[in-house]
């Protein structure tokens, strides 16, 4: 039997009108009363209805998340982040994987406009911009640079990029590879590339560059792209990948194929994810500050569903950790 606020109102004895003031914090209420009330829902088990208290609130104290795979250990950090910095604020979170498909973000758009949640923070994004700006909720996006009106949070990708190139290129590599997504994708992610270009070009280094599908975040695509890379250009002494999952995908196929890193091979990754470091992988990377890009993702929604502007531009620093692999 479902338990109503009916119940819990006979129970205690006090009207529906009381229960509600209590479950919505409203108006003066006794110590005393409130702790009555709470006894008796636990002792009931019932659970609020929290759409339809949002509805009457005209807040629902609830965010959606849309990222391309919470499987990817980037985003299960980031989301980690998210939800607990969310959790603070006094905000649950809903979340959402798009797998970079367009008919399911717009879907779970959909969803989220239903679930009457206060705001969304984007890890992903494939539909068109008319359709973001049409969403009339606040909204921020990480590593996305969606509209001037949206706010964005991102890691300094150029210099990311810049610094592992640049490690590469003073290690005496004589022709590194950046292995990465797909370079189509409108990402910033995609301003390591530039400065790795740029380095190698200033440089004179020789170079090669592969990217995944559209469809990227696949291991069995990586894997397939670092045999065909070696394959092809089984002279290549350093690469450069974009994310610490490419990274250890890349150390893998050197070890199947007897390549000693980082003597015969010099690796540096991107992001800084625990897994990089941990199970003795030990791997070059760039460190994205991924717990402050959660924190800030969380507070700058805050701040829109509270009627504020935070900026629309929040670029962090990144860090070189140099370890084993370069």
């Amino acid at each position: 039997m479902v338990v109503t606020i009916k119940d819990i109102a006979e129970k205690v004895g006090v009207s529906v009108t009381t229960i509600s003031r209590v479950l919505n914090n409203r108006g003066y209420l006794s110590d005393d009363l409130k702790k009555r009330v709470q006894v008796a829902m636990e002792e009931m088990n019932y659970q609020p209805n929290e759409i339809a208290r949002s509805l009457s609130r005209k807040k629902s104290n609830i965010i959606g998340l849309i990222i391309p795979d919470v499987s990817h250990p980037f985003f299960a950090e980031l989301t980690k982040h998210i939800e607990y910095y969310a959790y603070t604020h006094g905000l649950k979170l809903l979340l959402c994987n798009s797998l970079l498909n367009k008919k399911k973000e717009k879907e779970y758009f959909d969803l989220l406009k239903a679930s009457q949640v206060d705001g969304i923070i984007m890890g992903s994004h494939t539909m068109r911009v008319e359709d973001y700006k049409s969403i009339n909720l606040p909204i921020v996006t990480i590593d996305r640079q969606i509209t001037d009106s949206i706010p964005y949070i991102s890691s300094d990708n150029y210099e990311g990029g810049k610094l592992a190139t640049k490690l590469l290129i003073d290690k005496k590599c004589r022709k590194i590879a950046y292995i990465s997504g797909n370079l189509q994708l409108n990402l910033l992610a995609t301003k390591r590339h530039h400065a790795f270009i740029e380095q190698v070009r200033a440089s004179g280094v020789e170079f090669v560059v592969k990217e995944t599908q559209i469809n990227g975040f696949n291991l069995a695509d990586y894997k397939n792209l670092i045999r065909a890379l070696f394959k092809e250009h089984p002279d290549v002494d350093g690469i450069f990948a974009s994310s610490d999952i490419i990274a250890m995908e890349v150390i893998k196929e050197c070890h199947r194929l007897g390549k000693s890193i980082p003597e015969q091979v010099r690796v540096v990754g991107y992001d800084g994810i625990q897994q990089g470091y941990f199970n003795n992988w030990q791997i070059t990377t760039i460190e994205q500050p991924i717990r402050d890009m959660g924190k800030l993702a969380v507070q700058h929604l805050v701040q829109q569903i509270a009627g504020k502007e935070p900026p629309m531009e929040t670029i962090l620093p990144v860090k070189l950790l140099e370890r084993g692999t370069a």
